[in-house]
């Protein structure tokens, strides 16, 4: 899912709907005052007390649910026919299930073969979501079918069933009733076993006005008069894959579309709004390359006959993966040919990469339960990347991830009050809290440097065994870095456990002395705070992989390390006194780099010249930036920033940025 708090920073929105600033005008906003919003709104404040949580009982679960749902987009309301497939795997008299808003009329359960029992009664457990249904004798172990009927209301809280507001061309106000049911909200449209891990098929029905648009995650199957109501008709869909919950998506609106297949022979739509397709043809032509991409990438096909992607006129997130029905904002996915500027285009094709992504990243292969969803978002907020740059290389789309999310990323976890990547989740009420910049972003960041430490050959067939072992089954975050590990050879576990489980990232200082024809390099880390020094005991260590590059070649690494203590030296043979060297290729690793004075005044020549790439121009400008610290130090720094960047940026922007720099309290920033 692309949140739309957690998406687009204030450095992004200037990058996507507008000209590009220069990097340095980003550093305008990274100080407090921007600080201060994105803890509001990303919820980065500590965290408040965890509720004691229990998930649901596994003495029954799911196989299959035949759902029928029936809006009514006058009055807001729904009438629901539920008839599950589920297996007793321990006898019991009771069943619990997820429900919230709804209201059950009636429910009973049929063992195979035998006499239906009628339920005697529903408890409501409102603050859990859930509801208990009793019965009058026991429910031996088998097999059997779970028949509730229900009601519900088409809400406007834009979750579970929810009805949309929008305008006809004729200016008449109307409504859709659509869905959001990431991360618990299936429950507010039927009863379900409403977690991740509890995975089940789907054979939907709608019954909808004649002339409206019906959707949902398959392809329709049947079309038929509702016998009750002439102007009512029931639309079937094709039974789902094993899916969980969260995932399932249903549409009911007055819709245009454009329509392609994609090499692969894939049915894409675009749905847009009623006199809008011409809008929708970028983001279908963008679907079109994303889905053979992905599945050349993972070398595994898109399990489903189409995909939709449709434009919702209220929609909370950016964008859902539901698998088959992705839905977004307007603004997300649609484009005007004749006013929308190159930046919109760009921004159309992320969050259509990221959302498709899903497909295959957390639909196929859905994680066990939300502790792991730091890998969902942050797998697919670094592969869209990979992909737009794939499909687009013109966009020179890298360059802007330095700039927005791993700069943004590295802003945020340099604060006191960040948390780690992976965090223990137990009441599902917490995962609004983990739905931000370090899910997103930092996450986005510590997988491109995995990529990079692995090496792509290596990589794809990590991902290649880990989606085949586990699709249509759910995993956690140690079962890829086995698949990784197991393709590679690399201890990724370890390295990864090491930025996944620990807040924050290191500060990694080199100096250099020439021995000979070589360069000997002295490294060491230590943790980078923007607050100050690390003040705790223990200081904590990561394990980096850190590329080193000359001017002998500014584009290949010469070197590549895994920097696993607190201090090492490396050698870099055949190195001449004149040549430079740089760490961080291309601004991959998620680390800070000091160099000592003679090595950032050797790195002059190369950023006169243009020869040091923009993207690693940009890296040295940011760490440069974040390191100004100590009253006593400010000249000093001035002129040493002045120095490595006045070669490549206007004197006057330098001098007014430098003039905010150093009008900031330096302890606010120091390491």
């Amino acid at each position: 899912m692309w949140l739309a708090a957690a998406a687009p920073s204030l450095a992004r929105r200037l990058l996507f709907l507008g000209p590009p600033p220069p990097p340095l005008l980003l550093l305008l906003f990274s100080r407090s005052s921007r600080r201060r919003r994105r803890l509001h709104s990303l919820g980065l404040a500590a965290m408040p007390e965890k509720r004691p949580f229990e998930r649901l009982p596994a003495d029954v679960s799911p196989i299959n649910y035949s759902l029928c749902l029936k809006p009514d987009l006058l009055d807001f309301t729904f009438e629901g026919k539920l008839e599950a497939a589920a297996q007793v795997r321990q006898a019991t008299n009771q069943i619990v299930m997820n429900c919230a808003d709804i209201d059950i009329i009636t429910a009973s359960y049929a063992p195979e073969g035998d006499e239906e029992i009628h339920a005697t009664g529903f408890n409501y457990q409102n603050e859990d979501e859930k509801v208990t249904l009793s019965f009058p004798s026991t429910l031996q172990t088998g097999t059997g079918t779970l028949k509730i009927d229900f009601v519900g209301e088409l809400n406007d809280k834009m979750k579970g069933f929810y009805r949309s507001k929008y305008t006809t061309p004729s200016g008449e106000v109307r409504y859709a009733a659509v869905t959001q049911f990431e991360a618990t909200d299936a429950r507010r449209a039927f009863p379900c076993w409403d977690e991740p891990a509890i995975k089940a098929t789907f054979d939907i029905s709608l019954v909808v006005p004649k002339d409206r648009v019906a959707l949902s995650n398959m392809n329709v199957i049947d079309r038929k008069p509702y016998p009750d109501d002439e102007n009512l008709v029931e639309v079937k869909f094709a039974r789902t894959p094993v899916m969980s919950t969260y995932l399932v998506a249903f549409v009911v609106g007055e819709y245009d579309f454009v329509e392609t297949r994609s090499k692969d022979g894939v049915c894409v739509r675009v749905y847009t709004p009623v006199g809008k397709a011409e809008q929708g043809k970028f983001a279908l032509e963008v679907a079109a390359k994303t889905l053979p991409f992905y599945k050349d990438y993972f070398n595994v096909p898109y399990p489903l006959p189409k995909i939709d992607l449709i434009a919702i006129a209220d929609f909370a997130a950016g964008a859902m993966e539901n698998w088959g029905l992705v839905t977004y904002r307007e603004t997300a996915l649609l484009i005007d040919p004749k006013n929308s500027c190159s930046s919109s285009r760009q921004w159309v094709a992320l969050v259509v990469g990221h959302e498709l992504a899903h497909q295959w990243f957390g639909n196929l292969v859905t994680m066990e339960w939300w502790t792991h969803l730091w890998l969902n978002e942050g797998f697919a907020s670094w592969i869209e990347y990979l992909c737009v740059d794939h499909c687009f290389p013109e966009y020179d789309i890298w360059t802007q991830f330095v700039s927005a999310d791993y700069t943004r990323a590295q802003e945020l976890d340099a604060l006191d009050n960040s948390h780690p990547i992976e965090v223990s989740v137990g009441h599902p009420s917490e995962v609004d809290e983990i739905f931000d910049a370090i899910s997103y972003s930092k996450g986005a960041s510590v997988i491109r440097m995995l990529h990079d430490y692995i090496g792509d050959k290596d990589f794809k067939k990590g991902m290649n065994m880990y989606l085949t072992k586990f699709q249509q089954k759910n995993a956690a975050t140690e079962d890829l870095w086995e698949s990784l590990e197991n393709a590679s050879g690399k201890p990724i576990a370890a390295v990864m456990n090491t930025w996944t489980k620990q807040m924050g990232f290191p500060l990694i200082y080199v100096e250099a002395e020439q021995v000979e024809d070589d360069r000997l390099l002295r490294l060491s880390q230590k943790k980078f705070c923007a607050g100050g020094s690390y003040v705790g005991e223990d200081c904590p260590q990561w394990m980096v992989p850190i590329t080193i590059s000359t001017s002998e070649d500014p584009n290949q690494a010469k070197l590549k390390i895994l920097m696993d203590k607190p201090e090492m030296n490396v050698v870099l043979k055949n190195v001449k006194p004149d040549q430079w060297v740089k760490l961080n290729l291309g601004t991959v690793g998620f680390y800070r780099t000091q160099y000592s004075s003679a090595m950032l005044e050797s790195l002059l020549p190369g950023i006169r010249d243009l020869s040091l790439p923009p993207v690693d121009r940009l890296g040295l400008q940011n760490d440069l930036f974040s390191l100004l610290h100590k009253q006593a130090d400010m000249q000093e720094e001035k002129n040493r920033i002045e120095r490595v960047l006045g070669a490549t940026l206007l004197p006057d922007l330098i001098q007014k940025v430098l003039t905010f720099a150093l009008s900031v309290s330096y302890s606010e920033n120091c390491i």
